[in-house]
């Protein structure tokens, strides 16, 4: 039923998203309760989140109908329609890297601290993304692409969920206390957490370069519950890569090129080192990352749509597929 073994890991994740969600539904938490349950729950969005990603590269299941149920379910945990991560990831951020057709690069942040080019790149590159993604849906529902009709059901299933979700909430207590806390708020959390990491992988990195275009976690700890997505590098060079092949991948094929210090051990101690102590914003060789003149975005979403000849009826389909399945 799997393609690869290891997602059981991914159908674990997801299923216990949906066992925590739906127990302060269930019953009365004391707030002593309900404060680690809210962390565990933005904490798992997020890393469904991070399975979203995997997903739009490299599907779950053998069954396309699976893979598209599966889709639908982690609408609901990462609270964004998984099919519109295709355009803004796998279209733009993966095809024109750090350039004027990537919505996501980091040159857009220029705030003196750089603290706060990390926590407000979502919202910085926000405006740009949903742009983008509407004119797809609307070039894409004039081309009756099956995309389209994935896309549809996620979205309606996940306003169905909110909905329910807003009206469980409203009839238990009056207000939506519930719904904002246990719902609202980790599917926040995971949508700043997956853009705002795209900045911790790229930023101050050789855009230029084969090999150090991208910045890597090697963490055992911190890959095992983020999928190995630590191992960013050979994910640009090989997206349909599963992510339980990455290390082994990275090992043979980048860390022999890369600049040894590409490889950061931990992302939570990087973080620390780039934006509390000491704080700056410096390129991945020590020298302070110099920015120039603002460029504005160009547009790739027509190209995109005009070359698309149905692939994408689920996301990762397009691909060619890199790796035994095992």
């Amino acid at each position: 039923m799997l393609r690869y073994k290891a997602d059981r890991r991914t159908i674990g994740f997801v299923a216990t998203y949906f066992a925590l969600v739906a127990l302060p539904f269930a019953v009365d938490l004391p707030w002593w309760a309900a404060v680690p349950l809210v962390v565990a729950l933005c904490l798992l969005s997020f890393f469904c989140a991070v399975a979203t990603h995997n997903t739009v590269h490299t599907p779950v299941f053998k069954k396309r109908s699976l893979n598209r149920l599966f889709q639908v379910a982690l609408s609901l945990t990462y609270g964004h329609p998984v099919s519109m991560f295709v355009p803004g990831h796998n279209l733009s951020h993966h095809k024109y890297l750090q350039t004027p057709k990537d919505r996501m690069r980091t040159e857009k942040l220029r705030f003196r601290w750089n603290l706060l080019n990390q926590l407000f790149f979502m919202f910085v590159i926000g405006g740009a993304i949903f742009k983008d993604n509407a004119e797809y849906v609307a070039l894409m529902k004039a081309k009756r692409s099956p995309w389209y009709r994935q896309f549809l059901l996620e979205a309606g299933v996940y306003v169905a969920f909110l909905v329910g979700t807003l009206a469980l909430s409203i009839w238990m207590d009056g207000f939506p206390w519930r719904f904002l806390v246990f719902v609202v708020l980790p599917h926040q959390y995971a949508a700043w957490g997956i853009m705002g990491v795209n900045f911790v992988q790229h930023d101050g990195c050789d855009v230029g370069h084969p090999y150090n275009h991208s910045r890597n976690f090697t963490s055992k700890i911190e890959n095992w519950f983020t999928f190995n997505n630590g191992y960013h590098g050979i994910h640009h060079e090989h997206p349909a890569l599963h992510w339980s092949l990455a290390p082994e991948a990275h090992a043979k094929e980048y860390a022999p090129h890369i600049d040894p210090r590409l490889d950061q051990p931990s992302i939570l101690l990087y973080a620390w080192r780039m934006y509390v102590w000491p704080g700056k914003r410096v390129r991945y060789d020590g020298a302070p990352v110099v920015l120039g003149p603002v460029v504005p975005d160009e547009p790739w979403v027509k190209a995109a749509v005009k070359q698309d000849d149905g692939s994408t009826e689920l996301a990762g389909d397009g691909e060619p597929e890199y790796g035994a399945v095992a």
